[in-house]
């Protein structure tokens, strides 16, 4: 389970099929693993192989997915990070990660600068004193390299560092194994072919890219990356190159279902829509539905290791649903003393499968906590109905409770988001003198055509039971978000108790 050969596999047997394109730049297979055995062997010479941390702070670029092949065929492990982390965070994940060398972009090169105590730091498209140039270093790489006995199963291929919505970072180390089980466990879930074009336009930091940019390699399909999400770009790039795969998260996916392009006539080449990282309002998904019917995947998962999936044929049978395991995937339901609960009950999701991360890195302690018995636990409470689907109801730190009762935010965020002039909804807890706890919405508008109070009012009204009624409404122009756009509560909760109105 060597993904080093990848590229060299397809470079052989069909080196003149299209395998990237970024932005007006296309790159065959043939092209593209020349360009990354150059790289790999550089890698060598400068002592970056088995086990060396490579790190990068760019936006989605080309130099990006050649650092990742490198890594994969020399054996470093790559370590992929937000160039929209503040410089004392990348100071932290950089030390932490023992990153001996850093590729960063323009914009980034003063954090980097900074913040970055790696001996080897390469800079793309400018220059910069203390980088070397990238164009350069990898244009000089020695003929006739050696790169080893190639990777075990076991060894890592990447470290991807948590969104840290619930606390401090933490690297997620996954090995060749569980990445090769990416290239096909998730090319047959999305029903992806050789012919098959997969878009993504979010960022390569966020562990959903490789859904579908380790299948398409695998399959030697083409892979489109944008340098970022842009509705309207999006939609001219799945009319351009006739896109049939593409993941997004559900600020994506709104933004797309809004744009007046986003018409069967323009994309209806897609053949899978993927939406993960977050809950996607029920509306939202009837709305993609008839728009584009049979298209729509929902993914829930943790990057350290298992997901559910529900798939496109069993979204009108279970739309509230986020599915079920695949083959080779467990997952249990669990009470607060780790017994098992039966269906209908709600309690923490745990899971395992063959996509398991190898732990933390350098943190056993975090990675006993979170695989105490060889089932992760995932920190999200949900439910089993009676045939297995999952059915999910909220971070367990995020449970609301007031006056000693168990109030699940996405109750009350599928409601707010109901009404039509909503477009996103998140709602959290807040400390309360009477009830220690009350839900607080905070609400992103289509068009400002309703005041907070009306909408507090309108939800109010709607809501199952008393102790789901939200106190306040406060309307946001953007919610705050991580990486993988999450939104963040914890943020929300500073910027109420700041008197954010």
């Amino acid at each position: 389970m060597d993904l080093g050969g990848i590229l060299s596999c397809h470079a052989r047997y069909r080196p003149i099929r299209l395998a990237l394109i970024v932005g007006d730049r296309r790159f065959t297979y043939g092209e593209l693993n020349a360009r990354v055995d150059r790289l790999a062997g550089v890698f060598v010479r400068e002592g970056l192989a088995k086990g060396a941390r490579v790190a990068t702070v760019t936006e989605n670029c080309l130099e990006m997915i050649e650092v990742f092949w490198a890594c994969a065929r020399t054996g470093a492990v790559f370590v992929p990070l937000s160039p929209l982390l503040a410089e004392r965070t990348l100071a932290t994940m950089l030390s932490h990660a023992g990153a001996t060398a850093v590729l960063a972009d323009k914009k980034s090169v003063h954090v980097v600068r900074h913040a970055a105590a790696c001996p080897l730091k390469i800079l793309v498209g400018t220059r910069a004193e203390g980088f070397k140039d990238y164009d350069e270093f990898a244009a000089s790489a020695p003929k006739g390299t050696d790169f080893g006995n190639g990777n075990l199963d076991s060894d890592p291929l990447t470290i991807i560092y948590s969104s840290g919505t619930t606390g401090d970072p933490k690297g997620i180390v996954l090995t060749h194994f569980a990445r090769a089980m990416y290239c096909t466990l998730y090319a047959s879930t999305w029903r992806m072919t050789p012919e098959s074009v997969a878009l993504h336009a979010g960022s390569l930091v966020f562990n959903g890219a490789y859904m579908t940019l380790l299948p398409s390699f695998y399959l030697a399909a083409k892979f489109v990356l944008m340098s970022a999400f842009d509705a309207a770009a999006v939609i001219e790039t799945i009319v351009r190159e006739r896109v049939t795969h593409m993941v997004v998260v559900p600020t994506q996916l709104i933004a797309l279902l809004a744009h007046p392009d986003f018409t069967k006539a323009k994309v209806g080449s897609l053949e899978a829509v993927i939406s993960m990282g977050a809950s996607l309002p029920r509306r939202h998904k009837d709305e993609l539905h008839r728009l584009l019917p049979g298209r729509f995947y929902e993914l829930y998962g943790l990057a350290e290791g298992f997901q559910t999936i529900l798939d496109k044929n069993d979204f009108l049978d279970k739309p509230d649903s986020v599915g079920t395991p695949q083959a080779f995937f467990e997952i249990r339901i669990l009470d607060d003393k780790g017994q098992v609960l039966p269906a209908g009950e709600i309690g923490e999701i745990a899971g395992r499968g063959p996509i398991m991360m190898q732990g933390y890195y350098n943190r056993p302690d975090l990675t006993a906590e979170a695989v105490p018995d060889g089932w992760l636990r995932s920190g999200d409470m949900g439910r089993l109905d009676e045939d297995g689907y999952l059915y999910l109801a909220d971070r367990k730190k995020d449970m609301i409770k007031s006056g000693g009762v168990s109030v699940y935010p996405r109750d009350i965020e599928d409601v707010a988001a109901m009404h039509p002039a909503v477009r996103e909804a998140v709602v959290f807890g807040v400390p309360d003198e009477k009830w220690g706890e009350t839900p607080v919405a905070a609400i992103v508008l289509r068009e400002k055509s309703v005041s907070a109070e009306v909408l507090r009012e309108w939800i109010n009204s709607r809501v199952g039971a008393k102790f789901q009624r939200v106190s306040r409404v406060l309307l946001l122009d953007e919610l705050p978000r991580n990486v993988a756009g999450k939104p963040l509560k914890r943020t929300l909760r500073e910027l109420y108790a700041g008197g954010t109105q």
